[in-house]
């Protein structure tokens, strides 16, 4: 018996923070009864989402999570997300999610990987497989993440060794892994960084904290996966098969 949203992100079914919310919202039941946050369940149990019956991808829920290998038929989607877009698949406020442009899933249903804001553009990845959901995600990985992000204003020399050596933030602190000046235009000074982690807006606050305003944040890679150059935004490529096999590798 596993947490119902460990076991429902290694099936597929979703990323485990949208499952922890199904849960707070009462919307998710488990064998006809309405779940909570840190119940538990098997992948034999009866689930439902808002009355809808949810199918489990049993192979790819066994031992996701402990390193476990992503299943053959494992597909990952790269998405180049326009701003206004919000990472969701239904916005109480009628904003376009990043949900309405994808192609089905040629099995299970996408998993969201990490979040952009909605200010934010870039690379968005999906998976059908969990195990690679979690493993793409959890901070024990320490998966890097590359942005570029336009500043308003000339900072001085000393700003990229301040966000080497470690920004504290309400949160904790934010460190960069790397820091390079990509040049200036028309009062801005555009940055490329990584970091690790993918916590709310960091990049962002990081460095709002040094006194910068980011006015522009685009996410360049995720992991092995780099966003390509020829792809526009709001549209999407599919990896997959021996393609996928070695850039995992």
């Amino acid at each position: 018996m596993e947490r119902i949203q460990k076991l429902l992100a290694a099936a597929g079914v979703g990323s485990r923070r949208g499952i922890e919310e199904w849960l707070r919202a009462g919307r998710l039941a488990v064998n006809g009864s309405v779940a909570k946050l840190g119940d538990r369940a098997g992948p034999g149990d009866a689930f439902l989402l808002d009355g809808q019956p949810l199918l489990l991808q049993q192979a790819s829920a066994t031992g996701a999570g402990e390193g476990a290998a992503t299943e053959a038929g494992a597909t990952v989607l790269l998405y180049n997300k326009p701003t206004g877009e919000v990472t969701t698949r239904h916005d109480p406020q009628g904003r376009p999610t990043v949900f309405d442009r994808l192609p089905p899933a040629p099995s299970g249903r996408w998993v969201v990987v990490g979040r952009l804001d909605v200010n934010t553009s870039g690379l968005l990845l999906f998976t059908n497989d969990g195990a690679l959901a979690h493993r793409l995600m959890h901070p024990s990985f320490e998966v890097q993440r590359s942005y570029l992000a336009r500043v308003r204003g000339t900072p001085g020399p000393d700003l990229p060794a301040k966000l080497l050596r470690g920004v504290m933030l309400e949160d904790g602190l934010a460190r960069f892994s790397r820091v390079e000046a990509r040049g200036r235009s028309e009062g801005h000074t555009w940055f490329e960084v990584t970091l690790g982690e993918g916590r709310n807006r960091e990049v962002r606050r990081a460095f709002e904290a040094l006194g910068h305003e980011v006015s522009r944040l685009k996410r360049l890679a995720y992991g092995p996966f780099r966003l390509p150059d020829e792809l526009p935004a709001g549209k999407a490529v599919i990896v997959s098969g021996p393609e996928l096999a070695q850039v995992l590798r």
